[in-house]
């Protein structure tokens, strides 16, 4: 055990550093330390956890990428089918993590009950459809399965059912034009068999989940036809790098468009979360350091004679340092420590009971989201502890202008 680390322990130890003048002053320290671990924890689980919750809500209905004919207008319907029969489907082997590609179709319709009626896009899935995110918004009923025969079931949305005064395993009549506007229109009538909220009014107000097999028949396509390909990858992290590489690895006759650029104004805004996050975190360590500095330096003058003595027995000016900063780094870990007590324990909570709530017209959720990982926790400790003892290093300067006679002499 080198000497400057025995000594910083000694001081800690001592009754009469926890009586001290200093005592309040290392209080508020602490107590600035721990404060902003906790701000800092809060701000990045509750600002990550709020981008992930919102973008899952427009990959659910979206997919990572979608691929399109090249000559398809910007409608949302689906007017110019595309085959099934491509060497990406129903596989994405040619591009390295792609989990799933499903094919679908869109088709405007107009919901008539008797005494109301909303125009919606009937969204064709198949057997290949994945349903795990609509598992997580799914409030009342099943999900339906196509994977077997032709089928009326449904799922559509709570916003939906309120506004038509639908409810769980109700018909209604939906009316689809024809391109001839001579022909008459297809009716059909479905049930709901699930209600979903997924918070996303956008969303939930324009779509209705159900068989792809209906809008082939009423389109005239192909058992083998559809209006396109959306595709999931592994990490959204890389979902430009897997754009251009879709794009690359399929005909040229069709197009791939992520869901970034799609909804670009979406993603611009909640790119702005991290933008708060840094921003967040910068004032907290610089509130934090502030308050250590001072801490230091009244730690400094307070043992004036102590580093007079030591410099008089031959210590070096970085070995007193060295001193100081084993002390400040104690205080800092005990910040840490509570504030990594306080601010988990409150994320916890958060997570599992959903005490903090959020307008969800605005921000999409019900309530506030929580992203919690090791890997950040870690990383925001280390950062502090790393950054405050380097804001420290200029203050503990100030031991190698006390004279050795002078701080001795002093009282």
């Amino acid at each position: 055990m080198n000497y400057e680390f025995f000594i910083a322990k000694r001081i800690i130890g001592s009754k009469a550093y926890k009586s001290s003048i200093s005592a309040p002053i290392i209080k508020i320290g602490i107590a600035a330390i721990a404060i902003g671990i906790v701000v800092m924890m809060i701000a990045i689980a509750t600002g990550v956890g709020l981008q992930q919750k919102i973008r899952d809500k427009v990959v659910a209905f979206n997919g990572h990428v979608t691929i399109t004919k090249y000559d398809s207008n910007n409608s949302q319907e689906s007017i110019i089918p595309i085959s099934k029969n491509q060497e990406f489907y129903p596989e994405f082997k040619s591009v390295e993590g792609v989990s799933h590609i499903q094919g679908v179709a869109a088709k405007f319709g107009i919901i008539r009950t008797e005494t109301d009626f909303e125009g919606v896009y009937l969204k064709g899935v198949g057997a290949d459809y994945n349903w795990s995110y609509f598992e997580d918004f799914l409030i009342e009923g099943k999900l339906p399965d196509y994977s077997t025969k032709r089928n009326e079931d449904v799922l559509i949305s709570q916003y939906l059912a309120n506004r038509l005064q639908l409810k769980l395993n109700e018909t209604f009549q939906m009316v689809f034009r024809k391109d001839d506007p001579e022909k008459l229109t297809n009716i059909i009538t479905y049930q709901i068999v699930g209600i979903y909220n997924s918070g996303f009014q956008d969303f939930d107000a324009n779509y209705v989940i159900g068989d792809i097999r209906h809008l082939q028949r009423i389109n005239r396509w192909g058992d083998d036809q559809i209006g396109n390909f959306e595709v999931f990858i592994n990490d959204y992290n890389k979902i430009d790098e897997k754009g251009i590489e879709i794009y690359k690895n399929i005909p040229s006759i069709l197009n791939s468009e992520t869901i970034k650029h799609k909804y670009a104004s979406i993603f611009d805004w909640i790119q702005i979360f991290d933008t708060n996050i840094y921003g967040i975190i910068g004032i907290m360590i610089l509130v934090a350091g502030i308050n250590m500095i001072t801490a230091l330096l009244v730690l400094i003058l307070e043992r004036s004679q102590m580093i007079g003595i030591l410099k008089a027995i031959g210590s070096n000016n970085w070995s007193i340092r060295k001193l100081f900063l084993y002390n400040a780094s104690y205080l800092i870990l005990i910040g840490l420590l509570w504030g990594n007590i306080i601010g988990l324990g409150f994320l916890f909570v958060q997570k599992y009971f959903k005490i903090i709530t959020l307008p969800e017209e605005t921000y999409y959720v019900a309530e506030a989201p929580v992203y919690l990982s090791f890997s950040y926790v870690l990383a925001l400790n280390v950062g502090t502890l790393v950054l405050c003892l380097l804001m420290l290093l200029i203050p503990s300067y100030i031991i190698t202008k006390i004279s050795p006679v002078k701080a001795i002499r002093f009282q």
